[in-house]
């Protein structure tokens, strides 16, 4: 018998915008994994919304290439809010 393959459980709150990482599990389909992940990781009622992603299925990056991929962006200071001026005028911002 071959082993299930891993999920990636990812769990949107109540309060929240975005699904955040809660932990893994073995399923053998996507809907299993959906039920499961429910009742490992919604116990008390936390989430609206459950995505799961087969762990094979991730792509990432190595923390190894920060470098590569992040510096250039350093040296872009017109990405930064902190870079303009906010008028007098603008109360909410």
């Amino acid at each position: 018998m071959s082993e299930w393959p891993l999920w990636e459980v990812f769990i949107r709150s109540m309060h929240g915008l975005a699904h955040k990482h809660v932990g893994s599990l073995h399923a053998p389909d996507a809907e299993m994994a959906i039920r499961n992940a429910r009742d490992v990781y919604t116990r008390r009622n936390e989430g609206v919304s459950i995505w799961v992603v087969r762990s094979s299925d991730i792509t990432a990056s190595s923390p190894g290439d920060k470098e590569a991929l992040f510096e250039p962006a350093n040296s872009k200071v017109y990405r930064h809010p902190t870079f303009y001026e906010v008028p007098d005028e603008v109360e909410n911002l």
